[in-house]
């Protein structure tokens, strides 16, 4: 199967329609800009004018950056800079206006905070992710050293993988994503835990691989890679189970190729949003709260007062 596929159809002189119609686009407004102009504007300038439309109607059409081609990239780059750089997850509509605790810029041209609007709107116990129409099941993967194996593993290894490729019939995505290691942290336990061992060796091993971590920690960036298998049912589809269902179903496929998978459930699921929001903050301990959780705190100890 060739690589380029999905890739557009060339209509003329190797270029696609996209890219004919911006080229057609400039020779168009230089053309225009021409019978405007010629009788008033020296040629010398207006064929000068055109060579710089030509050169960006060119630039339009062939270049490309981070996948898109450049009008597409441009576009998203006027999206980005005019979009809010503040977002809130209360509910604004139109009826009540600019919040009390919101600054209006009185010049006008500082965007105001908008309401944040995100695909998923809660997520199960079980770890099905509620996408609005449809919803979504993750599967936590690791990754399989194919240079260790011999030729007939590894082909058995691809044939495997290729055949679960081939078993996808809904939209599936593969996340692969490397995020920090906090070895400091784990260099501390183990040095904090090294007086309890039992045997001086014990002790001595332990203090020595808390201080090679913390040495590690200090001169290395350490990262760990994460694999997500996320599956999306359609809307069509009217059980709230077929996700997990895919899910269980890529786990126990994959189980079979030394890879360990695990369908997360949902303080995992949580986890992993918010690490795939932020990748270089490291995770909490004992895990996020769920958004409708009550967080309560112990009620601080009261001391009798004597009074004389």
């Amino acid at each position: 199967m060739p690589a380029d596929v999905d890739a557009p159809a060339k209509v003329a002189y190797g270029l696609t329609f996209h890219q004919l119609a911006i080229v057609a686009a400039g020779a168009l407004l230089f053309y225009a800009a021409w019978r405007t102009l010629h009788a008033v504007v020296p040629t010398p300038v207006l064929i000068g004018a055109g060579v710089v439309l030509g050169g960006l109607a060119t630039g339009l059409a062939l270049g490309r950056r981070d996948g898109l081609s450049m009008d597409v990239w441009l576009l998203h780059a006027i999206r980005h800079t005019r979009a809010p750089r503040a977002l809130s997850n209360a509910g604004i509509t139109a009826d009540t206006g600019v919040p009390d605790w919101v600054d209006t810029p009185r010049s006008g041209r500082e965007p105001l905070p908008a309401p944040l609007r995100l695909p998923a709107d809660a997520i199960d116990d079980d770890g099905e992710i509620s996408l609005g129409a449809g919803r979504a099941a993750i599967v936590g993967a690791t990754t399989v050293n194919l240079a260790l194996r011999t030729p007939a593993e590894q082909a058995a290894l691809i044939d495997g993988w290729g055949r679960w490729l081939n078993s996808l019939s809904t939209p599936t995505q593969i996340v692969v994503s490397a995020q920090p290691v906090d070895l400091a942290s784990h260099g501390r336990a183990l040095a904090a835990a090294a007086d309890a061992q039992p045997h001086p060796r014990l002790r001595a091993a332990c203090a020595d691989h808390a201080a090679f971590l913390a040495d590690l920690a200090s001169r290395r960036d350490p990262l760990r890679r994460q694999v997500l298998i996320v599956h999306r049912t359609t809307a069509g589809e009217s059980s709230r189970r077929a996700g997990l269902r895919r899910a269980d179903d890529t786990a126990r496929t994959l189980s079979g190729l030394g890879v360990g998978p695990q369908v997360l459930d949902g303080p995992a699921v949580t986890a992993a949003l918010a690490c795939a929001t932020d990748p270089y903050r490291p995770p909490r301990p004992g895990g996020l709260a769920a958004p409708d959780a009550v967080i309560t705190a112990a009620a601080p100890a009261h001391t009798k007062r004597k009074t004389s």
